[in-house]
């Protein structure tokens, strides 16, 4: 398996299909998913219709490679900022929101991608959850320090229950914090986490649609104090 990757036949279809998938890009860039074409494609790449098929099963398979790249590249750009020592988890949780928000204002059109209307017809593959929960995972270590104000007990409750019952849930955040499906802290790391990214998701989704302009603030002022108000919920 490895000797076929070196070779020189392996290597040219990983350059076509980085190439296709470049294009496939600034499609999206210049006319949102809907502009995403193989026909027009192949065409720019002098491939005929066939062969371009030879390397994506159809315009649906080429968008999950999109899709999946784009959630692997968010969630490593929050890592990123997770690996950075502080000891301080309010920082660490500005650090993380603003990690995002950088990510999602410099490639807009690639969040749209993963964050923004569903395209008529399509489904994303069942791997793409796990990439998405790969870029909430570093905010669950952070919340499962946390004292949640009262006011919050009910969403901690939904949430204990959630990971008790859902396997998979569980498995995400044994991998962030180690936690068991039954540990109090367990409820509390996922509630602060869905909380924290359902506010992260609105003011980034407003900003990259530009829904902020001529509003007399910016973004990462306004995701500040959001991040500021729920850490103060969690005791963060």
């Amino acid at each position: 398996m490895a000797a076929e990757a070196r070779s020189p036949r392996a290597r040219y279809r990983e350059q076509n299909r980085a190439e296709i998938k470049a294009a496939a890009l600034q499609q999206l860039a210049e006319g949102g998913v809907q502009a995403v074409a193989l026909t027009r494609i192949a065409k720019d790449m002098g491939l005929s219709g066939p062969a371009l098929y030879r390397y994506f099963a159809g315009r649906d398979d080429l968008l999950s490679e999109l899709i999946r790249d784009a959630y692997d590249e968010a969630a490593q750009a929050v890592e990123q900022a997770a690996a950075t020592p502080d000891g301080d988890p309010r920082a660490a949780l500005h650090a993380l929101a603003d990690a995002y928000l950088g990510w999602a204002v410099a490639q807009p059109h690639r969040y749209l991608l993963i964050q923004g209307a569903p395209l008529p017809g399509y489904e994303a593959p069942p791997d793409t959850l796990l990439r998405a929960r790969a870029a909430m995972g570093p905010f669950l270590k952070i919340f499962a320090a946390g004292v949640p104000a009262e006011a919050l007990r009910p969403v901690v409750a939904e949430m204990a229950a959630w990971v008790r019952k859902e396997e998979g849930v569980a498995d995400w955040l044994a991998q962030h914090t180690g936690l068991a499906p039954h540990d109090e802290a367990a409820g509390v790391a996922l509630a602060g986490t869905v909380l924290a990214w359902s506010q992260l998701h609105g003011t980034v989704s407003l900003e990259v649609s530009g829904q902020y302009a001529g509003m007399g603030h910016r973004a990462r002022t306004l995701l500040t104090a959001q991040i500021d108000t729920l850490a103060d919920s969690f005791q963060l």
